[in-house]
Formats: structure tokens, sequence, C-alpha cells
């Protein structure tokens, strides 16, 4: 679930380039963010848009740009539809913040206090692991880990499995000492919320948050969404082209990213973030109090940034707060988050100081084009000299495609060559049911003259497999657009015969959420 790239703006992407500061703001005008969106769309290959700018609690700029679909057309407005993916944990720690304002839980509580069957790999974390835990980004366990219990979307997992299964996953790091982006411990968020206060995660957040707020249009999953004609298609780029892919849908753990907004509704629920959770014509209603709110804004988690702040925002520290990242630009807090779904992504951003919000959702999967469009408008709004955001993320996104290209390229490339000059191997030492703890059995098998790789938990993990070098092979998904082939490294016993594999995305581009890294598959004896 992309995110970290996620957070996925990696910070380096948006410290690197020199710009003095002038005196005065000059924010874009909606004729400026129109056109900047317009290069977007074709210097990305998107082909839908949404943008809506808050400033100083009204909406300064809503609208939409380009088609939801390739395939069926339809213009992007400022109610369309998008998966606002991990944008939904906000909600979550919000979720949990109001509850905590009724006396029904507190920050620090035990999370096996509220869902006793919780269990980490150790027993001590399980003990010692708080609400907070849930929400900070710093169990211990590598980015990503245990996401193919979820993604892609096939799998038949359910949400009592996740939490029998977080026990198998081995941490990479001391608790509570690192920062690694996680998505299962958000979905045990939402177990939390729904257990305490006896509805669903995605009830909870309508009747408590969306209702109030009037938006209307946006649901807690995709599932609910009462009217699906104004919503996007999902895109991503498959062999070269731009095409649409099949929606993802979450079949349980909403609470980490199954949100459906527009950016109509999505400016409601900014306006509330800038005024501490009030909300209404006259500012006397409110989620959550300003305790809830300004720990949710509160750096719980660092973030590691460069030793050498780099203008034009010299960043001197980045955090994970709770349900947002927190980091200081051009010498003002900025509180922001990213979310992405298979052919969509999203952010929004606020300045709190400048009462500014910046909301930009996509259909289709470049990051680096909702960050040209938010550093513009919001470098317009600092007082910064212009930037050509747009040019420098395109070339770079450029760049970052041939060489992953050319990664992939030479192994498919060694791959026909060892076909056609070495002589065939064996598939039949392989072939066989291999057992991992939490993701379960894995089939190898020869069919047709081909040799195949299946999840048994997860049908879209079907690919087929080649041999590459000495005792590793490579699959190739059947599904395209996923991007994310990955080595099968076999280790032997003492008689030559696999034991065992483990596994690696071959593109750097892989979204993180395909973690195989994590997957320790043993052979089945007996097979």
């Amino acid at each position: 679930m992309k995110t970290p790239y996620l957070p996925y703006l990696t910070l380096w992407l948006i410290l690197a380039v020199a710009i003095p500061v002038i005196a005065q703001p000059q924010p874009l005008t909606s004729t400026q963010i129109d056109a900047l969106v317009q290069r977007t769309l074709t210097t990305f290959d998107v082909p839908g848009i949404a943008v809506a700018v808050v400033k100083d609690g009204q909406v300064v700029h809503s609208k939409g740009y380009g088609v939801r679909s390739l395939r069926n057309g339809g213009k992007v407005d400022e109610n369309t539809l998008f998966g606002i993916a991990s944008n939904s944990k906000a909600f979550t720690a919000a979720a949990l913040g109001m509850l905590m304002d009724e006396g029904k839980l507190r920050w620090d509580d035990k999370v096996i206090d509220y869902v006793p069957e919780f269990r980490m790999y150790a027993p001590y974390v399980t003990d010692a692991f708080t609400l907070r835990d849930l929400l900070t980004h710093r169990s211990g366990l590598g980015l990503g880990a245990g996401d193919l219990m979820f993604w892609p979307d096939s799998s038949n997992f359910t949400m009592p499995d996740l939490l029998h299964n977080l026990h198998y996953l081995k941490p990479i790091s001391g608790f509570r000492t690192k920062y690694d982006y996680d998505n299962l411990l958000y979905m045990v968020a939402g177990e939390v919320i729904e257990r305490v206060s006896g509805k669903s995660w995605e009830e909870f957040v309508e009747n408590r948050m969306m209702q109030p707020l009037n938006m209307a249009n946006s649901a807690g999953s995709w599932k609910r969404v009462a009217n699906k004609t104004n919503a996007i298609d999902a895109h991503a780029r498959v062999d070269g082209t731009v095409r649409v892919i099949r929606r993802d849908s979450l079949r349980f753990g909403q609470s980490a990213g199954g949100i459906n907004s527009s950016v109509a509704d999505m400016s409601k629920w900014v306006i509330a973030q800038l005024n501490d959770g009030k909300y209404g014509p006259d500012g006397s209603k409110k989620l959550f109090s300003k305790a809830v709110h300004d720990e949710m804004w509160t750096p719980q988690t660092i973030i590691p940034v460069s030793p050498t702040p780099a203008p034009p925002y010299n960043t001197h520290f980045a955090a994970y707060g709770l349900g947002w990242f927190l980091s200081d630009v051009a010498g003002l807090k900025q509180v922001t988050h990213t979310g992405g779904l298979s052919g969509m992504v999203t952010q929004v951003t606020l300045l709190p100081e400048r009462k500014l919000g910046i909301i930009v959702f996509t259909n289709q999967e470049s990051g680096a084009a909702f960050s040209a469009i938010t550093n513009t408008i919001k470098d317009s709004y600092l007082g910064l000299v212009a930037t050509d955001w747009v040019g420098k993320y395109g070339d770079r996104e450029k760049k970052g495609r041939v060489e992953a290209d050319s990664i992939t390229r030479a192994i498919w490339t060694d791959i026909d060559n060892a076909r056609k000059t070495s002589k065939p191997i064996s598939f039949s030492e392989y072939v066989g049911t291999y057992h991992d703890q939490w993701l379960g059995n894995v089939v190898l098998s020869e069919k047709g003259g081909k040799w195949w790789f299946q999840s048994v938990r997860s049908p879209k993990l079907t690919g087929e497999v080649f041999h590459y070098k000495n005792n590793t092979f490579v699959v190739k998904w059947n599904l395209r657009s996923m991007n994310a082939d990955a080595y099968l490294t076999f280790a032997v016993d003492e008689n030559l015969k696999p034991v065992s594999i483990t596994m690696k995305p071959i593109s750097p581009l892989t979204d993180f959420s395909y973690d195989f890294q994590d997957l320790d598959l043993q052979r089945v004896k007996g097979m």
C-alpha cells in the first residue's frame, strides 16, 4: 500500500533545491493552478487530478481536471471520488481521540486490555504495546511487514487471521527505537475502535465524523459508497503504457486505508483540522478536543533527515505524530500525509500557522505528480521564488523508470540467453508445497512444460517461474500491473534437495507492501 513512498514523500525529494526566499507571498490564482495541473497531467501521464486549497477557513480553490477513466471518460470534478488510502489513518487516530474525550480509553492504555488475543513476536512487546504504539510506526517490524495478507487484494485473510499471524512477524529493530511505516497496526487500531464503540470502524467514521462535517459523498470503504457514478478508475503504467487496472477493495482493515472521498468533502475535514477539531458556521461544534488535536500533531517517532538543512525548506526535523507526518518547512510547521492504492495516490498537506491546506488526489500512481502540485502551491504561499517542480520531478521520475527498467531488462536478457546457451535444468526437484507461518502455503508446480508459483491464500500471487542463476529463480506475475516480479532463492540440504525459499522484489519501484522479504517458505515434508 503506497505511502512511504509513501510517506511516501521521501524527504530528499523535497529538500534538495537551493532557492532564496522573497519577502511577500504571492499565492497562485485559480487560473495559475489550472495551468499547473494541466502541465502536470501531461508530464506525468496522469488521466485525472483533483485539487483543493483551503485558506483561513475558506475553500479558495476546488476543481477537477482530466478524466475519471481512460476507458469510459467522464470529467473529474471537485466531487469525484478517489480512494484516499493512507490518508484514512488520520481519521483512525481522531476516532481514538474522540473515544478518549469520552473517557473510554487513554493513549497509553495497553492494547491487550481491549484486544486480548493481540500478540507480537516478543512477549514483552505484547505486554508493553499501547494504543499510541499502534499509531506511530515504531513497533520494530520492518517496512510494510505482513502487508501480503491484504495486498494485493485477492487474499482470503480476515481480521482474526491478522491478529493471529502478527506474532509470526519477526522484528528488524528494537521496540520503539526506529521508524518503519506499517499498515497492520492501524488495522488493529480499527479493531480497538470497534470493540470500544460497538460500531464498525466504517460506521464510526461515517456517523461521528463525515456526517457532522457534511462529507455527504464520502464513505469508510469503497463497498459502502452509495453512488459510484462519479468515481475514478484506477490507472497504472503497464508495459510502458498507462491503462485502466482493477480497483483495489480491501476485504478488512479499512482503518489503514479504506476511505473514499472527494476534494470537496476533504476540504471540510481539513478546515476542522486547522481549527483544532472545531466545525460549523461559528466553530461552536467540535469533533474532538484541542488536547486530543495537539497530541495528534505532536512528534511521537523521530524520522531521520539530512544533518545539513537545505533550501528552500531548510528542514531541521521530521517525525510521525498520530496519523500525520510532521516537519518544519521554511520555519513553519508542516502536517501532511500521503496515500496510495493500486492505480491512485493522494496527498493532504497543512501549514497550520498559515491556516493553509492543500489537497491533491490523482488516479495514477505518480507520487511525483501530487508533489509537484503541492510544492508549487505551497511555495507561492510561503513567498519562495518559483521553482519548476513539474520539470524537476518529471526528469527525476523518468530517470527512475529508466534505471528500474534497465535492472529488470538485464535480468530477463540473462534468463533468455541462459535458455538458449545452457543445458535445461529439471524443475522436478523444486516442485512441491512450501509453507510460511503467516502467508500460508505456496505451491510450485510444472504444467504444460512451464513452471508455476501459486499462493493458496492470495490468488493474484500467481506467475510463471524462470531459472535465473544457480539456485535463484524469478517469478513473473500474471497480473502485470503489480510491477512486483521477484527473485526466488532456494536453500538446499546436504543432499542438495531444496528445503526453503526466500524472496525479494526485483525492481526498486516495487511497492513496499509486496513484502516478499518477510517470507520464510519452508518445504512441507512428504512432497
